[in-house]
């Protein structure tokens, strides 16, 4: 089960988290978001973690495929987090931008079954998706549970992350539930955007620990 926990925008939380056993930590790339973090002070962040063999992911929303690539370059990313309206065609040409190895996620945001037949557009286009809960004027981190029933017959063919609203207390019922590849957590382990719980981090990784759930 990969673990990824989103938001981070301190050094002392990053390297904490990493020390836990995340496998991902995600840097939010978008101005607009209470939890921005900027170019510099991810590739602080990123030098500290190379000892843990941790990936960086760079979330972003419609930003053009050479701002992304400069963004990966400077900051040391692994991956990019794909966050707004970026059709198929803008994922064939970011992979083209990008350096080999780096990850493509590309993140839905559902409400229902329509929205989840639009994943597979992307299939080929992306390594990994990620579904998240709709909310109508927030791209993500909103604390809102994503309907799991959408999900009982849900088989991309991909590897995909599970968001929207996950916690400690119902990490392991939408596991079981969803069956995803991997989680993706952000306000669920907060004490405010941007600022991560540590105690809340820590009973995650309890919780997958003792039913099996995960391995760093």
């Amino acid at each position: 089960m990969r673990v990824k926990i989103c938001g981070i925008t301190r050094d002392e939380d990053g390297e904490a988290i990493a020390r836990m056993g995340a496998n991902a930590l995600g840097f939010i790339c978008v101005p607009s978001s209470p939890r921005y973090v900027g170019v510099g002070q991810i590739r602080q962040m990123v030098d500290r973690l190379h000892s843990w063999r941790v990936g960086a992911i760079g979330v972003f929303a419609n930003v053009g495929t050479e701002a992304i690539s400069q963004v990966v370059r400077e900051a040391g990313l692994t991956g990019v987090q794909l966050h707004g309206d970026e059709t198929p065609e803008f994922c064939d040409r970011l992979r083209v931008e990008l350096a080999d190895g780096i990850e493509i996620i590309k993140a839905f945001r559902i409400k229902s079954e329509a929205d989840l037949e639009r994943t597979r557009l992307y299939r080929d286009r992306v390594d990994t998706f990620l579904l998240d809960a709709y909310h109508p004027g927030q791209l993500g981190g909103t604390g809102r549970q994503l309907d799991w029933t959408l999900l009982d017959r849900f088989d991309p063919g991909v590897p995909w992350l599970l968001a929207g609203g996950l916690n400690p207390d119902n990490v392991l019922t939408a596991i079981a539930r969803a069956r995803p590849t991997g989680i993706d957590l952000s306000s669920g382990v907060e004490r405010s955007p941007g600022i991560k719980d540590l105690a809340k981090v820590a009973r995650l990784f309890e919780q997958l620990g003792a039913r099996g759930q995960h391995r760093p």
